[in-house]
């Protein structure tokens, strides 16, 4: 497959809309689509994000099991988004950190929640092999 081809498509769980618009649409910079009371579609760089309402939300401990988020192939872009998310004061699970430096799995990550515990992360890798490849090497996230 091919990036080209399709997007990336996720729902996820929000309170309220506006509160999820607010942090989408004016912190991050995703792009609105349809809207109705209880869902909000946003455009994430090219990719469908669904935000649904539920009563059910619950901070989950540590960013795993469970996060979403986009891997840039541009550093600049990587940067631009930071800056955005320093500027409007978007709430940092983690802030800027470089993992596994001077290997060919170094990569840069920050990691922001939304108001409804939705952690998400954003990364850009040093060397693009290791998006998908340098399997040789068997660390994934913290190094586990």
């Amino acid at each position: 497959m091919t990036s080209s081809t399709v997007l990336f498509h996720l729902a996820f769980p929000v309170a309220d809309i506006p509160t999820a618009k607010e942090f989408y649409v004016q912190g991050l910079g995703c792009e609105t689509g349809r809207e109705t009371p209880s869902s909000l579609i946003l455009n994430l760089y090219g990719h469908q994000l669904v935000a649904h309402t539920t009563a059910e939300l619950a901070p989950q401990k540590g960013i795993y099991p469970r996060h979403f988020g986009l891997v840039f192939l541009a550093e600049p872009a990587w940067e631009t988004l930071l800056y955005r998310a320093q500027d409007h004061r978007l709430t940092f699970y983690q802030g800027e950190k470089r993992r596994f430096p001077g290997t060919p799995l170094e990569h840069r990550t920050f990691f922001l929640q939304d108001p409804f515990h939705n952690l998400l992360e954003f990364k850009y890798y040093c060397h693009s092999s290791a998006i998908f490849g340098e399997t040789e090497h068997p660390f994934v996230g913290d190094g586990e």
